[in-house]
């Protein structure tokens, strides 16, 4: 029927007027906004959400570098090696020798390598999420020959799962170092395999992004190696403040155990520092190595280079500390940032980098309000010229059809994309064409002898199930789009999924509702189509 409540009338009017209101700041100039922002600090006020392709900005492109990863695989399978040869006390002959994936033990006594092979065969991990069902082969393949030697190596099953566990653990390191520059939405995604997208609108200075992005933050904290130190326990790291340095190897504290790190100056010569904080496990850690170390020089080593190298004149027990090495306030700053939100799980190159002016951005928006104008003008002219008093009920369902849209990027912080407002242009077409079907529906009606009122009902409830069913199947290609899609193809997903969910209420309840007052109050003698 096409009666209409007056409680369901002013509801559609109030969400109607809350939807303008929402998209209302995102039509103000910048210094408008800033200034009622200053003004009325307490309105909730939000702006619509550029993409990169619309304000400009830094897209870069970093890939994991895989031999690094397997280097780094290849040390800690040598050390859980030799942990368990210790914890089991065994022989062996000639240490443990190091291969490109891999390394290889020689245990002369039988009965010690049945005693040691089941522990070294739990080295090897399982690859894939059982989580999520997926379940793959060992991460080691074990050889043993008559000699005793025994040889552990690297399956490509193996490398591949660390490799894309590290992509996912530097996209949520990554995502909490660009969050710490303050820039707005930016969008960081996992491209192919081994490789990592970042684009960060509104960001011009893509030197700054790359300084932060591609420096991995390993720290750790370790001693100065002594006089008489074993060769084999020690290594020669580069020093900041110039030459080489001979440091152990053990690593007494690592970064992983930071809690905070904020710069700051140093009371005594005033220079730019990093202040840190333990978290209670690397607090105590460091506190017991430097009690037991009183007088003898550590090392803070920051990617393979000691940036400081300080002596511990006192135990340091309170579980924080200062870290400096002669920084510029913006080095201070930087690293503080690199800190807090982790180091990179790998070692991350940048493979490409571009960046958007907010000329070509401007230019992007243009041709996208040109596009917007020119589609509406034609569908309104069309729906006026062809329906007249019922077009103009189409067109206003339209244009609130269109705030919908907005309203709802607004309120879900998504971002839009020249893609995005191809999607919004395309779901106009979409919203006349139920109002189409229903008219025509009406007109079929109208022609058969029916009443007004009579050709009104039934054009909607028969055009109803043709309506949803078009939108269906239009919702499910967008849903498509969207998880399978990625970057520019999910911006139109996301556009067009809205303004599917929205053609529905504006083309078929707002337009009845008008056509329904249009009827009590005009009462009609004959059908204006």
């Amino acid at each position: 029927m096409l009666r209409f409540a007056t409680w369901k009338v002013v509801s559609i009017v109030l969400v109607s007027v809350l939807a303008l209101l929402v998209i209302v700041p995102s039509a103000l100039s910048p210094s408008t906004y800033k200034a009622i922002q200053t003004a009325a600090p307490w309105l909730p006020m939000r702006q619509i959400v550029l993409g990169l392709d619309l304000q400009g900005g830094a897209h870069v492109v970093l890939e994991v570098d895989t031999p690094s990863v397997i280097k780094t695989m290849v040390e800690n399978l040598r050390d859980d090696v030799r942990r368990v040869l210790r914890e089991e006390k065994v022989a062996i002959s000639g240490g443990i020798g190091m291969q490109a994936r891999g390394v290889q033990v020689r245990v002369p006594e039988a009965s010690d390598r049945a005693k040691v092979m089941p522990k070294l065969r739990r080295l090897s991990p399982t690859t894939g999420n059982a989580l999520l069902g997926q379940t793959g082969g060992q991460g080691l393949e074990f050889n043993e020959t008559s000699d005793g030697l025994i040889q552990l190596t690297l399956t490509e099953a193996g490398i591949n799962d660390k490799v894309r566990r590290a992509v996912d653990q530097s996209i949520e390191v990554l995502r909490r170092r660009v969050d710490a520059l303050g820039t707005t939405e930016p969008n960081i995604q996992r491209q192919g395999v081994d490789r990592v997208l970042v684009q960060v609108p509104g960001l011009q200075d893509t030197a700054k992004l790359k300084e932060i992005l591609g420096t991995t933050a390993k720290l750790e904290f370790r001693f100065v190696a002594e006089t008489g130190a074993s060769p084999t326990e020690v290594e020669t790291l580069p020093n900041k403040e110039g030459g080489n340095i001979t440091i152990e190897k053990r690593v007494m504290v690592q970064g992983e155990d930071l809690t905070d790190a904020q710069p700051g100056f140093d009371q005594r010569t005033s220079e730019p520092v990093v202040n840190f904080r333990f978290n209670i496990r690397g607090g105590q850690r460091f506190g017991e190595a430097t009690a037991q170390n009183v007088g003898r020089l550590f090392a803070i080593v920051l990617d393979k280079e000691v940036i400081s190298a300080p002596r511990i004149l006192s135990p340091i027990t309170g579980g924080s500390g200062q870290i400096s090495g002669r920084f510029t306030v913006e080095q201070a700053n930087n690293l503080a940032i690199l800190l807090r939100a982790g180091a990179l799980p790998a070692k991350m190159t940048i493979i490409e980098e571009r960046t958007v002016g907010p000329g070509l951005g401007q230019d992007s928006i243009d041709a996208g309000k040109r596009a917007a104008y020119v589609g509406a003008f034609l569908v309104v002219s069309y729906m006026l010229v062809t329906y007249g008093v019922f077009g103009i009920f189409a067109n206003i369902a339209l244009a609130i059809h269109i705030a919908f849209i907005f309203a709802a990027l607004i309120l879900m912080g998504a971002t839009l994309t020249l893609p995005g407002i191809a999607g919004i242009v395309l779901t106009l077409g979409l919203a006349v064409d139920a109002n189409v079907l229903i008219y025509e529906r009406i007109r079929e009606e109208s022609h058969l002898g029916r009443s007004i009122i009579s050709s009104l009902d039934a054009g909607f409830n028969r055009a109803f199930a043709t309506i949803v069913d078009a939108q269906v199947t239009m919702f499910v290609a967008a849903a498509i789009l969207y998880f399978l899609g990625s970057g520019p193809v999910r911006g139109f997903a996301v556009s067009l999924g809205l303004g599917i969910l929205t053609t529905i209420v504006t083309a078929v309840t707002m337009t009845r509702m008008m056509i329904s007052l249009w009827y009590r109050y005009g009462r009609p003698t004959k059908m204006p189509i």
